[in-house]
């Protein structure tokens, strides 16, 4: 035990981490007594079989997934062209801009979007599906080009060298060296562009105006009752976090063997 403490910490670390998780899990195979009684009652998996039974839920996922999508899209291919130019290149402004790339990162959500808020109601924007996908992409840029400028600063500039001294063109050397190199940071970018998109409740709320998100409606089934059928959507959103990252994983193992 004193030789493994670091292990047996990080382990109760872990459950501690995951514990919420199964909860949530457990909950949704339960068939609870009431509407808002949250106790595990009895086993059924009618709520998988049936997972858009209550009202307008599996609308609004489908709406949370939409905007997630398109603002995942716009933001990695935003940020990754940011980060290569903030990682590859020296210009006038570059120390400044990577202080501003921190600020939606460290700007509080409430903050943010209060004044997302008052710059469409001044410029005359009417709120709904398109002001949430903007608001959405000014906060997740931030994140992707971390990522993205993290994974540039790993990678050793000898390859690209070597490869250009072999007569490949800088658009072969790109597309054959740089850009499977930098492909995990990309990927990883997007699905933490997505997760974010997908859970944020504060800046939405402020700008959806009578647009519904998952996350909106959860808020708003909690003074009802929350269905069942949620702990459902959000178990089968961890297990494709979970499928993906092990997918990505298995076939860098394969690569690398």
């Amino acid at each position: 035990m004193r030789r493994n403490w670091v292990l047996a910490a990080g382990l109760l670390v872990l459950l501690y981490l995951f514990l919420p998780i199964l909860v949530v899990a457990g909950l949704s195979f339960n068939e609870p007594k009431s509407r808002l009684s949250y106790d595990f009652h009895r086993f059924t998996l009618d709520n998988w079989a049936n997972p858009c039974g209550p009202g307008d839920m599996c609308d609004a996922v489908g709406r949370s997934i939409q905007i997630g999508l398109l603002s995942t899209l716009i933001a990695t291919l935003l940020g990754t062209l940011m980060a290569f130019a903030l990682a590859r290149h020296r210009f006038r402004g570059r120390s400044a801009i990577n202080l501003l790339i921190f600020m939606p990162m460290a700007t509080p959500e409430v903050v943010m979007g209060s004044s997302l808020l008052a710059l469409f109601v001044a410029g005359g924007v009417s709120l709904g599906f398109w002001t949430v996908v903007i608001a959405h992409i000014m906060f997740c840029v931030s994140f992707v080009v971390v990522t993205v400028k993290a994974r540039l600063a790993g990678l050793d500039p000898a390859l690209e060298e070597a490869a250009m001294d072999l007569y490949a063109s800088e658009w072969q050397t790109f597309r054959r060296i740089t850009l499977p190199l930098v492909a995990p940071g990309i990927v990883s970018a997007a699905l933490l562009s997505f997760s974010l998109s997908f859970d944020d409740f504060i800046i939405t709320n402020f700008n959806s105006g009578t647009t519904v998100t998952f996350p909106m409606y959860v808020w708003g089934a909690a003074q009802r009752g929350i269905p069942p059928q949620v702990n459902v959507i959000g178990t089968a959103m961890f297990l494709l976090a979970v499928i993906l990252v092990l997918g990505g994983e298995i076939i860098s193992r394969r690569r690398r063997a």
